[in-house]
C-alpha cells in the first residue's frame, strides 16, 4: 500500500475522541458549547456533525464506523468514549480522565496499535468531576491515579491492533489482558454504525446493519455493503444510530435508539431491535479471563462482494513486519534504542491524531430543514462571519479529545514533522485551509473552531518551505499553488493588523493565551493600541519566508523575481519599525510589547517572555548562488543597500567576509549576543527541559502595570496556569512549549549557518563553557527530547512523580505526547494527546545536527 496511492487511506483512525461538548454541535441560545451537549448526552443523542469513540475507525467520509465498547459489570455505563472534565468542572480547564495510547502506526493505516487501561473498580466519574470542583487554580489536578483504582492491578490491559489485507479489507485484534490478581469478566462489544446523514432534511434514505452468520452485513445506497465477521459466538444487538429524545427532551422519538445496546447491556432493558435491524449493531462478547491472563478476539471487516484471500493471522503479521521495516528505515543509525521509540511513538500518535471534520457553518447557522430552528442570536454571534466555510475533509488534530477540532498555527508545525513520512497529506493540509472553502474571502485563515476569527500566528508560508524542502526540495506546483494563497492571506495581514499602517502589528493573542499582563484579543483597558513584539516579528518573519519562496520559484519562472524584490524591501520596512519604535529596550538587552496611548506615551510592557524572543526567528540567509543566478533582484538589493543605508543599518544585511552570501536579521549579531546571554540563562530562559516560555526571574519580580486603575500583573508559574485567562486550561507564563522551542531553535541554526565556528556564546550564561551557534541548537533540541526518553534512573520526565508511570514495567513504556510541559521538572501538562506540535520531537530526532 505506497503511500502516495489515495486509496490507501480510504479507512484511517477518522473517528474523534470527543464530539460531545464542541462548537459544532452546540445548538444553545448562549453559546455554552459544554453545557449544550454534555458527556451524558453522549450516549443518548445523535450527533449533527461527526461521530466519535474508543480505538474508532471509518472511511475517508466517514459514512461507516467501527469502535469498540467495554463494561466492567460494574460501571453506571458503557464505556463506549473517553471521559473527561469541561473547561468549568476542571481547575486547569477541560482534562481528560482516562490512560489510552497510540502504540503504533503507519502512514497508510496498513497497521494501528492503540492500548487502553480500564478499572475493573467502578469507574469514579462523579468523584473527579466533584474533587477537581474543590480544587483552585494553585491545586494540582485530581487524577484518575490518584483515585487508587487501579490499585492492585485490578484493571484491564486492552489493546486494538488493526491490520489492513487491503484497500477494504481490514483484520482487527483485540488482546485483553487481565493485569488484577483474580479472575475477572469484561464485556467486549465491537460496534459498528452510520453516522447519521438522515435526519437532516436531505437525504432520508437510511442505511441497515443486519446479521450474518457470527457477524454483521452492511447495506447502504451509495455504499459498497460491508460484512464484519466475527471469532466465537458472540450475541448480536441492534439499535438506530439516533436520539433518545424520550430520556432527553421528554419527547416521542425514535423506537431504538442509539443508547439501546447500552441499556440491555447494563440495566438489563429489552430495548434493542428484536427484528435484529438497525444503523448501529454491537457483537456483544462475555469474556472472562484467570488474572495475569489473556484472551484474544479477532473480527474483519471487508468488502461483501470480495473474499479475503489470507488469514487473519497471516494479515496481521504480515502488516507489523513492514511497521517494523519501516520505521528501521526511517530512524538515523545515531539513534539509541529509547529515542528510536519516542520517534515511532510520537508519529504513530500523530498519525492517529487525524480526524474527519465536518462543519458546514452557513447550515449550522441556519438550521436543518424539519429541525427546530437554531436561537435568533446565532446569527450574529460565534462564528457568524464565516458562512462560506464549509469542512468535510480528514484533517490533522492537535488532540482528537481536548481539541477535536483544527487550528491554524498547530496544523502548520503538524506538517512539518508529517513530511518525514507523509509529504503528500503534509502538503494537502497545507493547501487544505488556504482553499476557498476555508480561507476567508478577505484572505484570513480560520483560526479554530471556537473562534474562526480569531488569529493564529502566520506559519503557514514557514511550514510550506520546510515540507518543500523535507520532500526533496523539487515540487514547485505546491510551493507556486501556496504562494498564490498566501499573497491574499499577507495582504489580510496587512491591511487589518497595521491599522496605523506603521509596519507594526498588533495580532492579538496570536496563540500564546495569557502571555501578557493583559488579554490581547480584548479591548485594551485604555484608549490606544497594543504593538506587539511579536506580531511584527512574525510578519519580518512571513515576509522573509515569502521572500524565500519567490526565490525558490524564480530560479524556474522570472515573473517571482519581482515578487522577491517586494518582500525584501517589505521586509526593510518592517525591520525599521521593529527597531525604531521603542519594541528594542536598550537597557535591557531584550524586545517588549509598547503599549501606545492616545496621549502619546508609550508604555514597554516589561515582561521577559517568548514575546521578545521571537524576533530571532525573522532571520534568513542569501545565498551568493542564489545572488548570482537572480541578477535584478541582485541589483535592486544592491541599490537598496546603497540607497537607503539609513534601513540597512537598521535591518542589519550582514555580508561575511568570504563573500558567501547576505545575513537578513531583524537582530544584529549585538543585538543577538545579548538576547541568547538570556535565554540561555537558568535563571532565565534556560530549563533542563527547553526554553521557558517566560523568564523565572519573574518569579521573584513579578512583572506589573496600572491600567486604568486596575492593577495587571505577570509572575513565573512553570506548570499549569493559575488564572482564568483563555479558560485556564493552557499556561504561557513559564512552562515549556514545543512550537515556539522548535521555531527558536532553527532560528539559531539559521544565524549558524551565516556564522559558522566563528560565533561562539556561553551556554549556559555564567559557566565559562563556549559553544558555536550549532552546538547550542543541538544543546537545545535534546532537552525537549529528554523530556521523553528515560533518565539516568529509568525514569521519564514527563510521567512527573506518577509512580505508577514511573516503576511499572508495562506503564513505563507508556509514552504521553502532552500540550506543554513543567520547567522544572520536564511533566508533561495540558492535553495528555497533544501529539500535534509537539510531534515535533520527531522532527527534532530525524534532523539532529542539521
Amino acid at each position: 500500500m505506497a503511500t502516495r496511492d489515495p486509496s490507501a487511506k480510504r479507512w484511517g483512525p477518522y473517528v474523534s475522541e470527543r464530539a460531545w461538548g464542541t462548537v459544532r454541535e452546540d445548538y444553545s441560545a448562549n453559546g455554552d458549547a459544554w453545557g449544550s451537549f454534555p458527556h451524558d448526552h453522549a450516549r443518548s443523542r445523535a450527533y449533527r456533525w461527526s461521530e466519535d469513540g474508543l480505538a474508532g475507525i471509518c472511511d475517508d467520509m466517514q459514512t461507516l464506523c467501527l469502535a469498540f465498547a467495554f463494561w466492567n459489570g460494574r460501571d453506571p455505563i458503557l464505556k463506549e468514549r473517553i471521559f473527561g472534565l469541561t473547561g468549568p468542572q476542571g481547575n486547569h480547564g477541560e482534562d481528560a480522565k482516562e490512560y489510552w495510547f497510540y502504540e503504533d502506526c503507519t502512514p497508510t493505516y496498513s497497521w494501528m496499535s492503540w492500548r487502553y487501561f480500564y478499572p475493573q473498580r467502578q469507574f469514579p466519574y462523579e468523584r473527579l468531576v466533584d474533587e477537581n470542583a474543590r480544587r483552585g487554580w494553585h491545586d494540582p489536578e485530581f487524577e484518575l491515579l490518584h483515585t487508587g483504582i487501579f490499585d492492585d492491578d485490578r484493571y484491564w490491559d486492552i489493546v486494538v491492533d488493526y491490520a489492513k489485507g487491503g484497500v477494504d479489507d481490514i483484520v482487527a485484534r483485540v488482546i485483553i489482558r487481565n493485569a488484577g490478581p483474580d479472575v475477572a469478566t469484561l464485556h467486549v462489544l465491537p460496534t459498528l454504525w452510520f453516522r447519521n446523514t438522515w435526519s437532516w432534511g436531505d437525504d432520508d434514505r437510511k442505511p441497515s446493519i443486519v446479521p450474518s452468520d457470527s457477524g454483521l452485513l452492511t447495506s447502504h445506497h451509495s455504499f459498497p455493503s460491508m460484512r464484519l465477521a466475527a471469532n466465537g459466538s458472540p450475541q448480536a444487538l441492534f439499535c438506530d444510530n439516533e436520539s433518545n429524545a424520550r430520556r432527553l427532551w421528554n419527547a416521542e422519538g425514535a423506537r431504538f435508539p442509539k443508547d439501546a445496546i447500552n441499556d440491555h447491556v447494563v440495566g438489563g432493558s429489552d430495548v434493542t431491535n428484536p427484528a435484529q435491524v438497525g444503523t448501529k449493531a454491537s457483537l456483544w462478547y462475555r469474556v472472562e479471563v484467570a488474572g495475569g491472563a489473556t484472551e484474544e478476539i479477532t473480527l474483519r471487516l471487508h468488502r461483501d462482494d470480495i473474499a479475503p484471500d489470507r488469514s487473519p493471522a497471516d494479515v496481521l503479521a504480515a502488516r507489523e513486519a513492514d511497521a517494523d521495516e519501516f520505521y528501521t528505515s526511517l530512524t538515523p543509525a545515531s539513534t539509541t534504542a529509547d529515542e528510536a521509540t519516542v520517534l515511532r511513538r510520537a508519529l504513530s500518535g500523530m498519525l492517529w491524531s487525524k480526524q474527519f471534520y465536518h462543519y458546514d457553518v452557513a447550515r449550522w447557522l441556519d438550521g436543518d430543514l424539519g429541525q427546530a430552528a437554531p436561537p435568533a442570536a446565532r446569527r450574529s454571534g460565534r462564528n457568524s462571519g464565516w458562512r462560506h466555510l464549509n469542512n468535510r475533509d480528514v484533517i490533522s488534530m492537535p488532540d482528537k479529545w481536548e481539541y477535536p477540532w483544527y487550528a491554524a498555527w498547530d496544523l502548520g508545525f503538524h506538517a512539518v514533522a508529517l513530511a518525514h513520512i507523509d509529504p503528500t497529506f503534509a502538503k494537502e493540509q497545507l493547501i487544505l485551509l488556504c482553499r476557498e472553502w476555508y480561507m476567508h474571502p478577505n484572505g484570513q485563515l480560520p483560526a479554530y473552531e471556537w473562534e474562526f476569527g480569531d488569529v493564529n500566528p502566520p506559519v503557514h508560508a514557514w511550514a510550506a518551505l520546510r515540507v518543500f524542502e523535507i520532500d526533496g526540495g523539487t515540487d514547485y506546483d505546491f510551493l507556486e499553488r501556496m504562494m498564490h494563497k498566501l499573497l491574499l492571506n499577507f495582504t489580510w495581514w496587512v491591511n487589518r493588523k497595521d491599522a496605523d499602517g506603521n509596519n507594526v502589528f498588533a495580532g492579538g493573542f496570536l496563540g500564546l493565551d495569557n502571555i501578557g499582563p493583559i488579554d490581547r484579543s480584548a479591548p485594551l483597558p485604555i484608549a490606544g493600541a497594543l504593538e506587539q513584539s511579536d506580531g511584527t516579528s512574525w510578519m519580518a518573519m512571513y515576509c522573509l519566508d515569502l521572500l524565500e519562496m519567490s526565490l525558490t520559484l524564480a530560479r524556474h519562472d522570472p515573473t517571482y523575481e519581482d515578487l522577491a524584490t517586494k518582500f525584501f524591501e517589505h521586509f526593510a520596512l518592517i525591520g525599521q519599525a521593529m527597531n525604531s519604535r521603542g519594541l528594542w529596550n536598550e537597557e535591557d538587552g531584550f524586545y517588549y510589547d509598547v503599549l501606545a496611548t492616545t496621549s502619546g506615551d508609550r508604555i514597554p510592557l516589561k515582561v521577559r517572555s517568548m514575546v521578545g524572543l521571537l524576533p530571532l526567528a525573522a532571520t534568513t540567509t542569501l545565498g551568493r548562488e542564489t545572488l548570482g543566478k537572480l541578477k535584478g533582484f541582485a541589483a535592486r538589493t544592491e541599490w537598496f543597500m546603497e540607497n537607503r543605508p539609513d534601513y540597512a543599518e537598521l535591518f542589519n544585511m550582514h555580508e561575511r567576509g568570504d563573500g558567501e552570501g547576505r545575513l537578513l536579521s531583524i537582530v544584529s549579531p549585538d543585538r543577538l549576543r545579548r538576547i541568547l546571554s538570556r535565554l540561555l540563562d537558568e535563571n532565565e530562559f534556560l530549563s533542563k527541559y527547553g526554553v521557558r516560555s517566560l523568564s523565572a526571574a519573574h518569579g521573584d519580580n513579578p512583572f506589573s502595570v496600572d491600567l486604568g486603575g486596575v492593577t495587571y500583573t505577570v509572575d513565573y508559574s512553570p506548570g499549569e496556569s493559575t488564572t482564568g485567562l483563555f479558560g485556564g486550561n493552557s499556561n504561557w507564563r513559564g512552562p515549556v512549549w514545543f512550537p515556539l522551542n522548535y521555531i527558536v531553535i532553527e532560528a539559531i541554526r539559521r544565524f549558524a549557518r551565516f556564522f559558522g565556528n566563528d560565533f561562539v556564546v556561553e551556554h549556559p550564561t555564567g559557566s565559562g563553557l563556549e559553544l558555536t551557534l550549532g552546538q547550542v541548537a543541538d544543546q537545545l533540541g535534546q532537552r525537549l527530547v529528554d523530556i521523553f526518553v528515560r533518565d539516568a534512573h529509568g525514569h521519564r520526565p514527563v510521567y512527573g512523580s506518577d509512580q505508577k508511570f514511573l516503576e511499572d514495567p508495562v506503564w513505563s513504556r507508556m509514552i504521553p505526547f502532552h500540550e506543554y510541559f513543567h520547567a522544572q521538572t520536564g511533566r508533561g501538562l495540558g492535553a495528555s494527546h497533544q501529539t500535534g506540535w509537539t510531534g515535533l520531537v520527531a522532527d527534532l530526532i530525524l534532523r539532529r545536527g542539521d
